[in-house]
Parts: structure tokens; sequence; C-alpha cells
């Protein structure tokens, strides 16, 4: 007789029928070990084994050789859906052949990145799209299509958005908070996560280390209240590594591990990542928060539930069933391909003076740290092919015509001891490379390799300065000094990579020399019996200088008809994840070195590669063209040269303004765009390069621009002429602006784009369709997005400052209102300005408050509010934890009342005080804070 297999087999039961029936199945501890990460498989069932994460950024990540396109933040340059849809497939194709041949490889992929890249010095600015929240939410989209398929059961991968909520700081990431307050988070944050949700082609979220608002995101109560309102489809909450321990240990906002797992889980985390591959941490964890009643047995349930609705519909328990059964693709022509179009596309020209396109023949000297460097980053496959600038300018122009300079100093190290050596190595083996660890958390080198010694012949280093004073170290047969396990100091790199960068170093002054502190330790370089070895006191060097790159740079410069100097960054230094930047300046190394070539050439082009903006306004003004493009994967050298040379005309365009000094930005801790005036919404002064840029080879022009009203929409046209004389990609760009904003509103807002191509002579009528909800903003008076009545100006060009047509349209929205108090009262978060205040959690599981940042006083300012006739009595909930008040003013400064703040229990101990106080019509309230108070609300009563 043939065994009948079980209902949740069937493939004939709806979706809901075979989730329901294997949960049934599964005994209460097989379902708790199915919250962890590497859920453990269940024999009894025939259900195997399964992980959550794959990581996926740009190609997949960690496993191994694989197809590796452009950075994130490439991709955002790119302002091409459709290309990014097409990569995501890409992508989703080779992670499932991938796991064809290794099952390690997750289908549940982490990514993309949605991030808002508000401030340029955040360390992971490489992992997302733009500044902006409609071109990341329009890129977002595109990639989780592709990764997901477009099949209507069956999903070629789950892609997860990463990081829920408002996180742009490596800095004490996993205990600082965010202060967001409700106009920031619904129209900046939130609505680049909400319009790729509503897409269809997510399968959930990963909670971000900080917190907002004063609570961990791990426990948002937004994940509940706003994150799954807008689906209908179950969304898996993904844990980041280690998250839900930091509850505990590091953030210190449950005291034990089984109320904080208990808190999680109730807030929606459905997967956690903690412990490695370990599951029964948290399994104890979870009986703990059962047999103390903290849950029941539906939290388990529910998030069990949404896990394996998931595994469904990735096609786990259908293995020969869906278009996705298959092995898939894996580095394929079409890959290939795909990989040097996405370069080409995310190739931005910041300036040209007419020097570029260089003509046939042309002889060019590259010089620059990253002129024959194809740099990966955190998030890289290993690469399977490999093209450098100087690769892609040879391969263009031939390898007579081209003359490299690298531009690094070359160094000899002297101790008491002797000269520093390289020991020749034993065998052939080869050196440890930075990325494709199947290990990502590798520290150090290898063993096998004879550390440096001292007293033989010299050895002459490449000594590179990347800036904020860290050094690496080359040696002659190209590997990297590193610092292995055992702590000796050996050329075994082949780059520097890791979880914990090994390979950097700093000089510190020392009497006639210098200490070598090796940054990964925080230890010394010394002299040991074994070889250099880093300890507590290390030897003192000397520096000895055999040759400056400036003076190679400026010799293969003056031989040449055209530079181009290759600058940036190398993405695991200075500025990646657990690191964020301290400048946008450009190293002094490599300022130097295009000073160098310029003096010697004024044909100079600075190629700048690099996973984030510099304040390059020094170089804008002395050279006559510039070009940007972040790291570019496997097809980057390539690209680059085809773009110089003109056989392709760049259209890339800047996803966030580059500022022209540090002095313009903001403090990196500053979450509020609007009071600070962040990013290009809200930045009223004059950037280096404006969000949108990117220059042509071709010469567009903009017309016959209008924008009519339909029933949800905003229908806006004109047309786009190509009147250059190549054929070339145009990025026409929309942005709006509310006329009369009655309340701060953005100075312009991108609303559609789209990028087109045009031969020389060619036009195009482009229309979009705005959604007249995309105007709207968040209005804290009624509590609720709205659209304002008024005048709006619809503006379309080729960035956000080159406007070449607008169009006014009236829309019938609602009315301006005053704050209707009496009916609504205030809450504390829900001011229009702030001045020394942070927003901080009213209790562990929601709602806001607001304190003092530090010590002293603060003040929220409330405007237009309504508060009738004659007096009203104005009663604060308040809590405080010390001596404090709040006191209540007008605009001249006049005191109303002051509330004496009793210390109570804790700081989520509220107390309500109340007095009458002589308010009536509409008016502006000023109130103040002193010392260790929190305020939730201010009731208003006749």
């Amino acid at each position: 007789m043939t065994d009948i297999p079980p209902p949740f087999r069937d493939a004939t039961l709806s979706l809901d029928e075979r989730v329901e029936d294997l949960l049934a199945r599964l005994t209460p501890d097989e379902r708790i070990a199915m919250l962890h990460q590497f859920a453990p498989s269940v024999e009894r069932l025939g259900v195997g084994a399964f992980r959550t994460g794959q990581e996926a950024l740009h190609g997949v990540a960690w496993m191994g050789p694989a197809t590796v396109f452009p950075q994130a933040l490439g991709l955002g340059a790119t302002w091409n859906e459709d290309l990014v849809r097409r990569v995501g497939e890409a992508v989703g194709e080779e992670t499932r052949a991938m796991r064809a041949t290794d099952p390690r490889v997750g289908l549940n992929v982490w990514a993309p990145t949605v991030n808002l890249l508000r401030h340029p010095l955040w360390g992971r600015n490489e992992e997302g799209y733009a500044e902006d929240p409609h071109l990341t939410s329009a890129i977002a989209v595109a990639y989780t299509r592709g990764l997901r398929g477009d099949h209507p059961v069956h999903w070629r991968t789950a892609p997860v958005l990463k990081h829920w909520l408002a996180h742009n700081n490596e800095t004490d990431r996993d205990t600082c908070s965010s202060s967001v307050r409700p106009r920031v988070l619904h129209e900046y944050d939130l609505r680049a996560f909400r319009a790729a949700v509503e897409a269809g082609g997510v399968a959930g979220v990963m909670p971000s280390y900080n917190l907002v608002n004063g609570r961990p995101n791990h426990l948002s109560p937004l994940l509940r209240s706003q994150l799954r309102t807008w689906t209908e489809q179950p969304l898996v909450v993904c844990s980041d590594a280690g998250a839900p321990s930091n509850l505990v240990d590091s953030e210190h906002y449950y005291d034990t591990h089984e109320e904080a797992t208990a808190a999680a889980l109730l807030a929606g985390v459905d997967s956690f990542t903690d412990h490695g591959q370990d599951s029964s941490v948290l399994v104890d964890r979870v009986r703990g928060a059962l047999g103390r009643g903290l849950i029941g047995e539906e939290a388990v349930d529910d998030a069990v539930r949404r896990l394996l609705r998931m595994r469904f519909c990735l096609g786990e328990f259908d293995p020969e069933a869906g278009p996705y059964a298959g092995a898939g693709t894996f580095d394929t022509p079409e890959h290939r391909a795909l990989a040097l179009e996405a370069a080409e596309q995310a190739v931005v020209l910041l300036k040209n003076d007419g020097l570029l396109p260089l003509p046939e023949g042309t002889r060019v000297a590259v010089a620059g740290l990253l002129a024959d460097e194809c740099k990966l980053d955190w998030y890289s496959g290993t690469l399977i092919h490999r093209s450098t600038p100087l690769d892609g300018l040879r391969e263009r122009f031939g390898t007579r015509n081209v003359r490299h300079a690298e531009g690094v100093d070359r160094v000899r190290l002297r101790t008491a001891h002797g000269w520093v050596g390289v020991p020749s190595s034993p065998g052939t083996a080869t050196a440890r490379g930075a990325e494709g660890a199947l290990d990502p958390a590798l520290l150090g080198g290898r063993t096998d390799l004879p550390p440096l010694a001292t007293g033989g012949d010299p050895a002459e280093f490449a000594m590179v300065e990347w800036g904020e004073g860290l050094v690496t170290f080359r040696a002659p047969d190209g590997t990297y000094l590193s610092v292995a396990e055992d702590g000796f100091v050996r050329a075994s790199a082949d780059q520097p990579g890791g979880w914990v960068v090994q390979e950097t170093f700093r000089l510190e002054e020392h009497g006639s020399g210098h200490l070598l502190a090796h940054v990964g330790t925080g230890r010394y370089v010394s002299v040991a019996a074994g070889g250099l070895k880093v300890a507590e006191d290390g030897d003192v060097f000397e520096l000895v200088v055999v040759s400056r790159g400036t003076d190679d740079v400026a010799d293969a410069a003056a031989d040449a008809d055209v530079v181009v100097v290759v600058a940036g960054n190398d993405p695991h230094i200075n500025g990646r994840e657990t690191e964020d930047r301290a400048t946008l300046r450009l190293p002094d190394h490599q300022e130097r070195l295009w000073r160098a070539a310029r003096a010697a050439n004024p044909r100079t082009v600075l190629v700048l590669v690099s996973s984030y903006p510099y304040a390059v306004a020094d170089a804008d003004a002395a050279l006559p063209a510039l070009v940007w493009t972040a790291h570019g994967g496997q097809a980057a050298g390539t690209a680059l040269a085809r773009v110089l040379a003109g056989d392709v005309s760049p259209a890339g365009r800047l996803p966030q303004t580059w500022y022209a000094s540090d002095d313009d930005l903001p403090d990196l801790l500053d979450y509020d765009i609007i009071g600070s005036r962040q990013t290009y919404l809200y930045y009223d002064g004059t950037p280096l390069y404006p969000f949108g840029h990117g220059l042509s080879y071709s010469a567009f022009t903009y017309g016959g621009l209008s924008a009519t009203r339909t029933a949800e929409h905003v229908r806006v046209s004109f047309t786009v002429a190509n009147g250059g004389p190549v054929e070339a990609d145009e990025v026409a760009q929309v942005y709006a602006r509310a006329a009369e904003p009655g309340v701060p509103r953005p100075l312009r807002q991108l609303v559609a784009l789209r990028r087109v191509r045009l031969a020389p002579g060619a036009e195009l009528r482009l229309e979009f369709e705005v959604p007249v909800t995309d105007l709207g903003f968040w209005d804290v008076a009624r509590g609720r997005w709205t659209v304002a009545a008024g005048r709006y100006t619809f503006l379309a060009g080729s960035s956000s400052a080159e406007i070449r047509q607008s169009a006014d349209l009236l829309i019938d929205g609602e009315e301006p209102a005053a704050r209707p108090v009496r009916e609504r009262g205030l809450e504390a978060a829900d001011y229009d300005e702030q001045h020394g205040t942070v927003i901080v959690d009213r209790t562990k599981v929601s709602g806001d408050a607001v304190a003092v940042a530090g010590d002293g006083t603060g003040e929220l300012v409330f405007r237009r509010c309504d508060f009738g006739a004659g007096g009203v009595t104005a009663s604060p909930e308040m809590s405080a934890t010390g001596p404090g008040a709040v006191e209540l003013r007008l605009s001249d400064g006049t005191l109303l009342a002051s509330y004496a703040a009793p210390v109570t229990g804790g700081p989520y101990d509220y107390v309500t005080a109340g007095a009458t106080v002589p308010l009536s019509g509409v008016q502006d309230l000023h109130v103040r804070l002193r010392g260790p108070v929190r305020l939730a609300r201010i009731s208003f009563t006749g």
C-alpha cells in the first residue's frame, strides 16, 4: 500500500491549509527550535533544516565566487529601475544555482538595505541606495521584484529589507537612540520601507541595532502598528546578529533574557539571529519565558506560522513545482554583460570642461591608489572576473598608450635590531584573501608563513596613507602586512579585510622614530624571538623613504596627453560597518597625488571610486574633469574606460548630496532632517554637487511641461529631446514643492523619475502619474497624513538644482487648521520646534515622551494651538527621576504655569498635575523642561 503524503505536501490545498497542517504536526519543542536562525530538521516529518539569512546586497556574498555587481550605492546612482530589477533577477538565479551545490546557501536573502543615506559620514553608506525616500523606494521595489520573481505563488528568493528603523550611524550603534519625531518618521524613514512592502516583493524586514526614541528597534511597536498593516501577506521579522542578547547585555533594557525574548516575540520578531548556529540558548530562553507566563504558546505559533509560510513560498515542500525549482543560472554571459551594463550606468560625470571623452590614440597616464584595484566590500562575493581602471584603459587604448604610476611611497623600516625584512616563504602557498571567506568573522592571516624578521636585508614596502592616521604596508610580492591569531606580523593578506581588519597600522612619533601601532589588536609591533610580533610595548622604528609616490605620478603625467588619477577608498578602511567616517575630506596622500599630476599636466581627470561622497572643492576648481562611481564590481575598470573613451555617454546621477565641506554637515546623531535642514529636501546652502546631479556627452532639452489633476493623481508630462551629437541616456527627474507650505516643507521633493535613451535629434514625450497623496505631510495638528489645499509647483529637470521646466497646479486638499488642543491635547513628541530635547520611550511597549538632552533645560514649541474661549486647565503627564519641572510660556516669555515634577518610582511611572492658565484663542505655546523629567502629553479642559 502506497503511503499517502500528509496534507502539508498536497499542493492542491490552499497555502493557509498547508501551513496550519504542518504547524499542528510540530511538537512545542520543535516549534520553539524553529525560531532560531538555524532551524533544525524534523526528520520524522521529512522537514529539512532551514537557515534564515543569505547576504545578497549586490550579488551572493560570503559563499565563494559569484557575479559581483556594483555596490548598492552604485545601483542607486543608475536611477534605472528596469536595470536594477534585472540585477535582482540575476542575483536570485545565482542564489538558486549556488544552493543546488551548497546547501549552506540560503534562499531567505537579507537584502536590500533601504536605510536612507541621510548623513554621508555613515560608515555603511555603501549599502544604501539614496538619501531620498522616493528614489530609494523605486530602486528597492525593482531589486526585490527581481529577487522574488513574478510567479503568483512560488518565490525565487525571499528578500528581507534592512534595517528597521532610522539607522545611520555605526558609532555606539547598539546603545544609541535615534530621536525621530512623527513628521520625520512618517515623511522620511517609514516611506523607504513602505513602497517596497506594498509592492509585494518583500518577505520581511530586519530591525537594526539602534534604539528609536529610547526603545530598541527589536521591540519596535511600529512592526505591528505600521509594517504589518501595509500588506495582507504575513511578513517575517529576522533579528540582526546578536541583537536579541543586546537587549540585556549592552542596552540593559531588560534585566533577564527571558523578559527580553518574550518582549521581542510580542513585538513581532520571528527569527532570532543569536549565538551563531547554537539554537539551544534561544530555546532555553523561550522555554523560560513560557514557564514564567511572560508569553503564551500562541506567540510562538504566530512566529512559526509566518516562518513556515515563507518556506512554502520558496517551494521547499514542492521541490518539483514552480518556475524556480531548477538549479538556476550562474556566471552566464548574460550576467557578465549585465554587470558591465550596471557598472557603466553607475558612472557619474561630475564636471567636464571638454576634456572628456578621450579621443582615439590618446596617451594616458593612469595614476592613483585605486588605479590598479578592483576593491570589494564586506557584502561582496568573491570575484570570478576582475577589471581595474588600468586593465580597462589598456584594453581600450592599447598597452603602449597607457602608462601606470600607482603613487605609493616606498619605505624601509629599521629598528635597533636591524632592517626589517620578509623571509622567503616555503612552497607556493597562496596568501589569504580578504573577501569570500566562508566564515566572515575570520580574523587575521595565515600562520604557516614566516613572520617578518630583523637583521637581514631590508625589504622595500609600499606604504599607503588612507586618512585619519591609518596606513597599510605592502611587501615586494604584493601581499599586505597582517597580524595573525598568534600575534606575529606576516606578509600574508591579498587585501585588507575581515570583520576586524588586521592590515592597518598607525605611525606614532616617538623620539627620533615611530612606534608602529596595530589597529586591529590595539597593540604595538615589537621585535620578538620569532620575528615581529604585537605586544603591549613596541620597538621604535626608523622610517626611511626610498621614493615618493608624487614623483612617480608627476613623471608619468608629464609624458602623457591626459592623466587619469583614480582616488577613493578601500571599503574596509575608514568608513564601513562598525565604523563611521570622521571627515568628508579626501585623504592627504591622495590630495598630493592629484595635485602632483595637475602640476605636471593640467589635462588631469580625477576619478573618485568610493562608497560615499567626498568634499573636493579644490579639485573641482582646479581640474577640468571629475568623475565619480561607487565600487563597480567585477566590470568596474572596463566600464570606466568605456565612459572615459566616449563609447558610453555617462548618465549616472548622484543619489545623495555632495557637500562642500564638513562645516555643512549636521551632527551625525541628529536624525531630525527638518529641524537641522538635512538632505537636499531641506538643505538651504550651496552643495558642491546637488542631489540628482550628473553630466552627459550630449545635450538634452526639456519642453512642454504640463500638470493636470485626475481623480487620484497629478499627470505630469513633458518632452525630452537629444540635441547633442551622440546617443545617450538622460535621467528625467520630476520634483514638487508646496508653494504656500504653512508648515516647514521640502524645498523640493522627488516624485517621479525615468531613465531614457535617445538618439541624436530624437525626442520623447514622457508622462508620469504622481499620486496626490505623495504631496502630503504628517499633520501633527490632526495626527494623520494630510494633503494641504493650495498651489503646488511641479519641476522637471536633470537634477534637483538643474530645473528646466515648471508648472503650477491648485490642489483641493485640506485647509490648514490650528491644533484642537481641547479635543486632542498635545502629545509631547508632536512639537513643531525643539531645543535641547530628545524623544524617549513612554513605556517599554509603546508611546513616546520628551526629555531634556543631557543636563539643564529643553524647550518645545507648539504652533497655532486653539485654546477656545476663556481659561483652560492644563494637565501635563510627566515622570521624573530627580527634581524637575515643566513650565508653560507664551512666545514673549510670559510664564503661564509651572509644575514641579514629583520624583516617581521610575521613568515609566507618570503622574498628572493640573492648573488653570489664562489661555484663549489661537496662540503658540512654549513648554520648557527642567531637570530629569519626561513629558508624555498635556491635556487641556475648559
